[in-house]
C-alpha cells in the first residue's frame, strides 16, 4: 500500500505538505478542494498538487513529510522544479557560511 507525501500550492501562494495512504493522491487533493478538511487548506482553496512522491514504507513517508515541513520556501520551490543542484545548495546552513571550527 505505502504512502504518498505531497505538496499543494494554495490560492494564497503558500505551500501545504501532507501525506495520504493508498494508491491515488489525486483523491486527497480533491478532498482538500471540496473543503473536507477544516485545517490549513480550508480557507486557502483552491489548491493545486505541485509535487508528490510515493514511499513503500509508511515510516519513510512520515519522515520525509516532517523533513519537508522544515524546509525553506526556496528549497520547496527547487524541489518542485526538480532542481537538485539548488536543493543541494539550499541544504547548507541558512547563514551561508560553514560552521566555525573549534
Amino acid at each position: 500500500m505505502g504512502i504518498y507525501v505531497y505538496m499543494l500550492r494554495c490560492a494564497d501562494g503558500s505551500f501545504y505538505i501532507g501525506s495520504a495512504t493508498g494508491d491515488d493522491v489525486s483523491k486527497r487533493v480533491d478532498e482538500h478542494n471540496a473543503g473536507a478538511y477544516q485545517g490549513y487548506t480550508h480557507s486557502r482553496r483552491p489548491v493545486v498538487l505541485v509535487w508528490s512522491e510515493h514511499f513503500d514504507r509508511i515510516t519513510d513517508g512520515i519522515a520525509a513529510e516532517r523533513q519537508l515541513k522544515g524546509w525553506s520556501r526556496a528549497k520547496k520551490e527547487a524541489l518542485i522544479r526538480s532542481d537538485w543542484k539548488a536543493v543541494s545548495l539550499l541544504a547548507r546552513r541558512r547563514a551561508g557560511a560553514p560552521r566555525p571550527k573549534k
